[in-house]
């Protein structure tokens, strides 16, 4: 992997990514390619990013030995990159304040946005209100139920959130609607939380996400004078793990381990695997691996954690496996809310849901190797937002 360079000048990652949009689209997405090749080398772009990570985001965040967990794993060593100790509480700021700088050389005034659990649109209303922006967030109205802590928390920053009425009322239908109207608002600035969608965005969010792994790296060097031997993280679009893992695709003695949401099982129709069952179709403007039907329809993913409900996943991904560069596994409902509780009961750290499908799988694998190995787990969000919808409609459900 020393020459992995992806994606090529029309945003594509082999047969994946790519730019299938309306033509009321082509020319605003080519203005935000250019705005931000220009500013991704500019010294004083860097600067000023780097100088908002270390006084606003709070990075770089803390690579943490999770002694407690490793003890009741009974095997190799698993370590946190605590990106929910970023301000907001997830990784997604990352992200948002580097396309704010994107924005802001635009000229842009307002921000739309998708989000599903609500942590990128905390994020977007967070960025929006330090920059002095209209913010417009959609959110598909069971998301909106199920994290109504976060819909809180945008409005508080000063947001307008959008309930989104169609389709299955989720992730993907919010990210429908809020293309919808970025067409119609081309004055404003679409700010996609996942590297998914349309060229530019799969590289951008990417590259803004790099940091992640480029402190895990110089971290666990520094810790145990080594890579390590797993990178883990779980997946729905793909941002968080692509955060992590990126700086250590050209390590191939580092094994990359996607987790993907199994659902109520793989052996259902309610999962969210487009990694592991999905097919090559068009969605939300890119080529990925989709989850369709026999007629070549999208059909409805399924994840009790909002974040990961998506039916496609980002194009990098797709060619990551295709290229048997990461590993794909997945993990369900009832795993995942078993690790929530168990990272909560024995290091005192309550994760995001999401995260909480990456802690399970890390801790099965740990209990089956050497203690001298090493796992690195990214830790992508905070779970206060998780806490009632886990309490009242998951734990007591399985009781």
């Amino acid at each position: 992997m020393k020459n992995y360079n992806y994606p090529d000048k029309n945003g594509q990652f082999g047969q994946y990514g790519g730019k299938f949009v309306p033509p009321a689209l082509e020319n605003v997405l080519k203005e935000v390619e250019r705005a931000y090749l220009e500013l991704r080398d500019d010294p004083k772009f860097i600067k000023e990013l780097n100088y908002l990570h270390r006084v606003y985001t709070g990075r770089p965040s803390p690579l943490y030995l999770a002694d407690s967990l490793t003890k009741n794993a009974g095997g190799a060593k698993i370590y946190l990159k605590r990106e929910d100790l970023n301000h907001t509480g997830a990784h997604k700021i990352n992200n948002t304040l580097g396309q704010a700088l994107v924005a802001r050389k635009l000229g842009k005034t307002k921000l739309i946005a998708e989000t599903g659990a609500g942590q990128h649109g905390v994020a977007v209303a967070t960025v929006a209100a330090k920059f002095g922006m209209e913010c417009d967030i959609y959110m598909g109205e069971r998301d909106v139920v199920n994290q109504h802590i976060n819909v809180y928390r945008m409005k508080l920053l000063g947001a307008r959130v959008v309930p989104v009425t169609t389709g299955q009322k989720t992730l993907k239908d919010a990210i429908d609607v809020a293309l919808g109207a970025f067409i119609n608002e081309p004055e404003t600035y679409y700010m996609l939380g996942s590297a998914v969608g349309p060229h530019p965005y799969p590289m951008m969010v990417r590259d803004f996400q790099s940091v992640i792994g480029r402190e895990a790296k110089k971290q666990i060097l520094k810790a145990e004078g080594r890579l390590p031997d797993y990178a883990v993280a779980c997946v729905g679009g793909g941002s968080n793990a692509l955060g992590l893992f990126y700086e250590f695709i050209p390590d191939e003695e580092v094994k990359l381990v996607a987790v993907e949401p199994a659902g109520k099982g793989a052996d259902t129709n309610q999962h969210g695997l487009a990694l592991g069952k999905g097919k090559l179709g068009v969605i939300h403007g890119f080529k990925c691996l989709v989850l369709q039907d026999d007629q070549g329809e999208i059909m409805e993913s399924y994840s009790a954690a909002s974040g990961l409900d998506y039916p496609g996943v980002g194009p990098e991904f797709c060619l990551l496996k295709d290229l048997g560069r990461v590993e794909t596994v997945g993990v369900t409902d009832v795993e995942a809310v078993e690790a929530f509780q168990l990272l909560s009961e024995t290091e005192g750290i309550i994760p995001a849901l999401e995260s909480a499908h990456a802690v399970f799988y890390a801790v099965k694998l740990a209990g089956q190797l050497d203690q001298d190995r090493v796992i690195v787990v990214n830790l992508s969000g905070r779970g206060d937002k998780d806490v009632k919808n886990v309490y009242e409609n998951l734990i007591n459900k399985e009781k």
